[in-house]
């Protein structure tokens, strides 16, 4: 009993509480099993780094901030053909995060972006990298906000630290011209240091519109796509075909 008592406490103190909790039924096992002290404690390792790595996964998806989560099993590419399966293939193997590469997402709203965005974020959370997803007003209302509460440099500082950051809905809301100065300045922090998914409604060559300066918008798309995957989902809104099929099936 005090040996136990004794155990318990050094896991507790090494901050080992799977091996606390496992290591009684797994020397019963190993003992009736006849099994030796080798395998019983790769065993016990073993379930103590699975269950770590599990909390890791859930922390990092948690600190995401997703607004819902997909997989890339729940996106239909027969419905979106002009999408390269096998590059989004590729991509969840989060080489490109290695490279700190970049990928661009372009098409008409409702063709399933923001899907494929978050499955490649959920992804990587699961490979252990730092995600961040964000709607470009959202972040831009977030860096105006800290910079009127003199903290913005730390917020700035927070974003860089990412191993992936997820720029939803560029181009749907043209920016102000301090916004599209902070969206800049957070895209030109993470160049060759960090990797950015963007998905947009809008071609390249029509950023200016939203960013509303030539220059700016020149300076920023040659960084963004000087090592940038670019996917297109050319097709109907998924959300229009489902509301049409549910309308019929009513009828």
């Amino acid at each position: 009993m005090a040996q136990d008592m004794l155990i318990q406490h050094l896991l507790k103190r090494l901050r080992l509480p799977t091996m606390g909790h496992q290591y009684r039924k797994l020397a019963q096992e190993a003992a009736a099993e006849n099994k030796p002290y080798e395998d019983f404690l790769l065993r016990l390792l073993e379930m103590e780094v699975t269950h770590r790595e599990e909390n890791t996964q859930k922390r990092l998806i948690d600190q995401a901030r997703f607004p819902y989560l997909r997989t890339l099993d729940q996106f239909d590419f027969s419905a979106m053909p002009s999408v390269n399966k096998a590059k989004v293939l590729e991509l969840a193997k989060g080489e490109y995060l290695a490279k700190r590469e970049n990928v661009a997402m372009m098409g008409n709203m409702g063709t399933g972006k923001t899907h494929v965005a978050i499955s490649l974020g959920l992804m990587a959370c699961r490979q252990g990298k730092k995600v961040r997803f964000v709607t470009a007003t959202g972040l831009i209302n977030d860096l105006v906000e800290a910079q009127e509460q003199h903290t913005l440099g730390r917020r700035l500082a927070q974003l860089q630290k990412l191993d992936l950051l997820i720029l939803d809905e560029v181009g749907f809301v043209p920016f102000t011209t301090d916004g599209a100065r902070l969206l800049f300045q957070v895209c030109s922090d993470r160049y060759i240091k960090g990797s950015l998914i963007v998905t947009t409604n809008l071609e390249f060559s029509r950023w200016a519109e939203v960013f509303g300066d030539e220059r700016l918008t020149g300076a920023l798309l040659d960084r963004f796509t000087h090592h940038c995957h670019i996917l297109e989902f050319n097709g109907d809104s998924y959300r229009f075909r489902e509301s049409l099929r549910r309308q019929e099936s009513g009828g």
